[in-house]
């Protein structure tokens, strides 16, 4: 189950073409028997993850993804209360046995450095903390470049989607072979 945002929504992509459908893709490819649950809402922010989080772990959820936090970025939100947030998402998983990965995200520059640099340490400090593995950024290889983006400049485009992919599965794949 990925638990996410509008960039795990897929906004603006058909939905084959978003990346918890290209990972399930590969888990088939790769003859694992899972099924990707996208909890991707639009807008969404920690707190709102936090919000529907019982209702998103509802069923036979072995590995969670969690891939919140642009949003609370975007809005300023303060960094503490995102790695709060975090925090609750990722004890009250692992108090059910589901295997956690952590997305990182980063902040945009214009709320000054000491956010962005406090923000960009939740991830990293959370992982470490609750033995999570971490995807150190979300966004690596797509955020701010030409073709990547949808005209917005926030979400990605196919092909950045396919890249966003690439970045969870080098996380995801040694998780999902030994979760069995």
């Amino acid at each position: 189950m990925i638990l996410g945002d509008s960039l795990t929504a897929g906004l603006g992509l058909p939905v084959g073409q978003s990346y918890p459908a290209l990972l399930q893709q590969r888990l088939m490819n790769e003859g694992l028997n899972y099924h990707i649950v996208n909890a991707g809402v639009s807008g969404d922010t920690s707190a709102g993850g936090l919000a529907r989080l019982d209702w998103a772990l509802e069923g036979d959820v072995r590995v969670m993804i969690v891939a919140l936090g642009g949003n609370d970025a975007l809005r300023g939100l303060p960094a503490e209360q995102l790695k709060e947030n975090l925090a609750a998402i990722i004890t009250r998983a692992q108090a059910r046995g589901i295997t956690v990965i952590l997305a990182g995200m980063e902040a945009p520059p214009n709320y000054g450095r000491d956010y962005f640099v406090a923000f960009h340490q939740v991830y990293p400090a959370l992982a470490k903390e609750y033995h999570v593995a971490l995807v150190p950024f979300l966004l690596e290889g797509v955020a701010g470049l030409e073709g990547m983006n949808q005209a917005d400049g926030i979400h990605p485009s196919a092909t950045g989607a396919r890249i966003v992919a690439d970045n969870v599965w080098k996380v995801l794949k040694p998780v999902v072979k030994t979760s069995r």
